[in-house]
């Protein structure tokens, strides 16, 4: 979720959509995303829209959040009108979800099933801090209607751990990632950072190793981002830590590929692997411009071409919504070259690969030199598909940039 949204058009104090929204709605699937902003602690490079217990204001506490959420898709029923478009997929992020008791997020759930109805293989998601839940809290999860579950284990190295201020202890990960499989979660994931500051190749190699061995069926594998105005970021301008390599990045990159690789997981997503059936439907309803409703301070929606955030903090969130408003904070109707742009930066990073069609003359040009490269490959398929090699994940940033020019 991005730190700071751009700017938009207001939005209206009821939440009405254009009617070219409304009009496509149900053409293609439908997501939920659930924002949950609270956290014991906020690691020292995270600058999602998460809050302590010390930063929160009157309203804005957990014992309430779910009642304000429910609320929530009760005014996104009445919002996209009552056509028969059941949910594929929720994902509760946060923040820490699992903070709030499983009753309460089994509410949300159940609201949502409420309102509009899950498909009947919809994947419902919820992250979790490793230290946060326990295996009965895992089995109410479970029995609550949750399919999957998302682990934020990052490193199994002490003081990489230490130095990203995570609160649990190298091996909880891997315990949890057991808990879940034994209550019955047939898709774990696991979270991954590399190239933290003071982190060596068998830090990684060891933190790979116990991903690919504790029965998670899916990995994520992200490069340390120093986000302005984090901790982190204070420390490395302070001279306490070194910045991120990016050479080491790179290697650390390749390393992941391979180990993940060899363990059976296949990657889909530049910074993703999963063995056979288990991608997170979720993320790709992002990567392939579907519909979903954000729910929750600072969530982030699209349905049909328009876009929207919500109110960042908590408190004012729950304002809006006990005044009875929408608590969008404003939106953007995108034109159609807007989402053409977007579909290719997201799409050139599935395995899938991206509909040559969806490039203009000069961008088919730079796709027939990146192939010539050795950066992507041409496929078989019917329409002419672009996919990326391993050396072009590796410069996928700048080859999509060169793309969309």
């Amino acid at each position: 979720m991005p730190s700071v949204p751009p700017p938009g058009e207001p939005a209206p104090s009821d939440g009405a959509l254009p009617a070219s929204a409304l009009q496509t709605f149900g053409s293609r699937p439908f997501a939920f995303y659930v924002h949950v902003p609270f956290c014991t602690t906020r690691c020292g490079y995270c600058d999602f829209n998460t809050y302590t217990s010390d930063e929160l204001g009157p309203g804005a506490g957990r014992s309430s959040y779910a009642d304000q959420v429910v609320a929530e898709v009760r005014l996104a029923r009445r919002v996209l009108g009552h056509r028969d478009v059941p949910v594929s997929s929720v994902f509760v992020g946060g923040g820490t979800p699992t903070l709030l008791p499983p009753g309460d997020l089994g509410r949300i759930l159940a609201a949502v099933a409420d309102e509009f109805g899950l498909a009947p293989d919809a994947e419902v998601t919820t992250e979790a801090n490793p230290d946060s839940v326990t295996s009965s809290s895992l089995a109410a999860l479970r029995e609550g209607g949750f399919t999957r579950v998302s682990f934020g284990m990052q490193s199994t190295a002490p003081h990489v751990l230490a130095v990203l201020e995570r609160s649990h202890t190298p091996g909880r990960a891997v315990e949890a990632v057991a808990e879940a499989r034994a209550v019955g979660f047939e898709h774990v994931n696991v979270d991954l950072i590399y190239a933290t500051p003071g982190e060596t190749g068998a830090d990684f190699a060891a933190t790979l190793e116990a991903a690919t061995g504790s029965g998670a069926d899916h990995v994520s594998a992200y490069a340390l981002i120093v986000e302005d105005g984090t901790r982190l970021a204070a420390r490395i301008r302070r001279g306490e830590l070194p910045d991120v390599d990016d050479d080491i990045a790179a290697d650390r990159y390749l390393q992941a590929d391979e180990a993940l690789s060899t363990a059976g997981l296949g990657w889909y997503e530049v910074s993703n692997w999963a063995r056979p059936g288990g991608e997170c439907r979720h993320n790709l309803a992002y990567w392939r411009g579907e519909d979903w409703w954000g729910a929750g301070p600072g969530a982030h929606a699209h349905v049909g071409g328009v876009r929207w955030w919500n109110v960042r903090h908590p408190a004012a969130y729950a304002a809006r919504i006990a005044a009875g408003q929408s608590p969008a904070q404003a939106r953007e109707v995108l034109s159609a070259e807007d989402r053409r742009v977007e579909d290719v930066l997201l799409r050139v990073r599935l395995r899938e690969g991206l509909l040559l069609d969806a490039l203009t003359a000069t961008g088919r040009a730079v796709a027939a030199r990146a192939v010539a490269d050795g950066l992507a490959e041409q496929t078989s398929y019917a329409e002419g598909r672009l996919v990326l090699t391993l050396s072009g994940r590796l410069l996928a940033d700048a080859l999509v940039r060169d793309l969309v020019d």
